[in-house]
């Protein structure tokens, strides 16, 4: 049970998951109501495509491919899967946003291949933000999510204490990936593919914010 949740938890849970909302919106709106954040659709897409369009299952069979790429880069950087503050997750970051820029060059110039690269970046956020104190954090989807509350709620209803702080972290969660649902439509209504470079802008902003925190946080400790 979590005890106490620092602070930088929840916003940065908050920022990723409206960051994997947004992209996912432009992903819906812009691939054929394709989502790429999380891959429930795409594999039973590539069932269904199998034995009818060879072409369309091997598309599909790439997005799933890439969301593994993604994952195995953020695991080369991160040697344990508990969510810690001191690690660097600013380069992650960084290489996410890059993927997103070459997603929206790609897919600006009629490229498909460009939601690959949006593929492989949420992949990498995903894996990034993994466990904290038993509680599971994925950014990018929210069946786990609502899964947890639910379960949650049924047993306060059987009699078990719940935990708010755990619920908080999720309802959180829940609340950024709806919000960057909502910007995300509206920034492809605007913006088409581009639209993705708000969101790698932002990964950029939020890697050099966590980056000052982390050297903030280790001389004050230092100093003490």
């Amino acid at each position: 049970m979590i005890s106490k949740l620092p602070r930088w938890i929840e916003s940065g849970a908050f920022v990723l998951s409206l960051l994997a909302g947004t992209v996912n919106a432009i992903g819906l709106m812009g691939f054929q109501h394709q989502a790429i954040s999380h891959l429930s659709g795409t594999a039973t897409l590539l069932g269904t495509q199998l034995f009818a369009d060879w072409s369309v299952a091997a598309h599909m069979f790439t997005i799933i491919i890439s969301f593994l790429i993604g994952s195995a880069i953020s695991g080369l950087f991160i040697s344990n899967i508990s969510l810690k503050l001191g690690r660097q997750y600013e380069w992650l970051l960084c290489i996410e946003s890059a993927f997103l820029i070459i997603a929206s060059y790609l897919l600006f110039h009629g490229s498909l291949s460009g939601s690959y690269f949006a593929s492989a970046a949420c992949g990498l956020q995903n894996a990034l933000a993994t466990t904290f104190s038993g509680a599971v954090v994925r950014t990018t989807h929210v069946t786990g999510i609502v899964t947890d509350l639910g379960i949650m709620i049924g047993s306060t209803l059987r009699g078990e204490a719940f935990d708010r702080r755990k619920a908080k972290l999720f309802a959180t969660i829940l609340t950024g990936f709806v919000a960057g649902g909502v910007a995300g439509a509206m920034l492809y209504s605007r913006m088409a593919f581009v639209a993705l470079m708000v969101p790698a802008v932002a990964c950029i902003v939020l890697a050099l914010v966590y980056r000052v925190y982390r050297k903030r946080i280790a001389y004050t400790s230092k100093a003490t």
